[in-house]
């Protein structure tokens, strides 16, 4: 029998990712459930990409020396404890462990998952096999606020049922990932989590600021968008809600099939640019008090952020020695979700002194001069090819 090849594991990648942005469109809910502020929202999220930075950091290497399998079936099995978490809650505690489990997930597929995709590519495959992994992880990002929002707006138990569904998902996730056959031979070593060292090629640098940027956006939308068009523009349907944040994955998706015609050394510079001009819809958006506007931004940064972003995984890939490729696909990922986190826990902090909308305006001028800033470097200094 012939085993499945890497369309399932980019399927297995994307189901993994879709439940790490599931609550986005219900932290309203548990807002009004639990009675706690903007801030604790973006603190709640943040834990998640804590937990995301210790996995990479103490597990990066893991699936080189173990194999992908077990790896990815850990990564799923941590996804299932994310979901019962969300699906039996009792308060805060409850929604910080599940955030912090559904972070050691998505760091455990970060790196074994987007490589296993590689792996299992067929000679002269390749390029489709990259987009195929980046694809899955944006597009798994994309498809978890828009499954709960669909659900929470349109079926009985908004709070219950999106994980509900996402575990018998994780359980088809399983099965495929047993089927998947193994690229790596074990060591046999006894496995040892320690503090991995971020050896990495020169392009590094570059690649990891360009998707600091990038990620930025995506935790703005993923955190903080719901309220925004709940509080701001008066909109509650968390269908909509949910539509809005996956537009940003949609676009990135979009931006990653791009790189093919764009083509490597101007993917990095270019979509940071576009990501400038995204990031000022955003800010127009804010501004005015305006939904098309705010899509146009997600739609337009999503572009920037998917172009960049492929082009910065491709290169750092390419570059880095097989042996080595998962901890070095993973130092990458520390990068890109410290972007993810850190500005946004700002943002919730920002909140409570100067609202909602100016602290997104701070929170769009600061990572806009960041994008800018590696954009023009990176034209001076365009990536090595790979």
């Amino acid at each position: 029998m012939s085993r499945p090849g890497y369309p399932a594991a980019a399927a297995v990648f994307a189901i993994g990712m879709a439940g790490t942005t599931l609550p986005t469109p219900l932290y309203g809910l548990y807002r009004e459930e639990l009675g706690f502020s903007e801030l604790m929202v973006t603190v709640v999220f943040a834990v998640y990409a804590l937990g995301v930075i210790a996995t990479l950091l103490l597990a990066g290497n893991v699936s080189d020396e173990t194999g992908r399998r077990p790896v990815l079936l850990a990564a799923l099995g941590f996804s299932a404890a994310s979901a019962l978490c969300f699906l039996f809650e009792g308060g805060l505690p409850a929604l910080f462990a599940g955030r912090l489990l559904s972070g050691f997930a998505a760091g455990l597929l970060s790196g074994a998952a987007t490589v296993t995709v590689m792996e299992l590519a067929p000679p002269g495959r390749a390029a489709g096999a990259g987009l195929a992994a980046t694809a899955a992880n944006m597009g798994g990002l994309g498809c978890g606020p828009l499954l709960a929002g669909l659900l929470a707006e349109y079926a009985p138990w908004p709070l219950r049922l999106p994980f509900v569904v996402h575990l018998a998902l994780i359980a088809a996730a399983a099965v495929l990932t047993w089927l998947l056959p193994e690229t790596v031979t074990s060591s046999g070593r006894r496995l040892r989590l320690r503090p991995q060292g971020l050896a990495v090629p020169p392009q590094f640098a570059p690649s990891a600021l360009a998707a600091f940027a990038g990620f930025s956006l995506l935790g703005l939308f993923t955190a903080v968008a719901p309220a925004f068009v709940a509080e701001t523009l008066d909109v509650h349907n968390l269908a909509l809600a949910g539509l809005v944040v996956f537009s940003v994955f949609l676009a990135s998706t979009a931006g990653q099939a791009l790189m093919g015609r764009v083509g490597e050394r101007r993917a990095l510079p270019g979509g940071c640019f576009v990501l400038v001009a995204g990031l000022v819809l955003v800010a127009a958006s804010l501004l005015l008090a305006s939904l098309p506007l705010l899509v146009a931004g997600a739609l337009c940064g999503g572009l920037g952020q998917g172009l960049a972003f492929r082009g910065a995984v491709t290169a750092i890939s390419t570059a880095a020695p097989p042996e080595h490729r998962a901890a070095t696909v993973s130092a990458f990922f520390v990068i890109a979700y410290l972007g993810i986190s850190l500005p946004v826990v700002g943002v919730g902090a920002l909140t409570l002194g100067i609202g909602l909308r100016n602290a997104g305006l701070t929170f769009a001028g600061c990572v806009l001069a960041l994008a800018l800033g590696v954009g023009l470097h990176l034209v001076r200094k365009p990536p090595a090819r790979g």
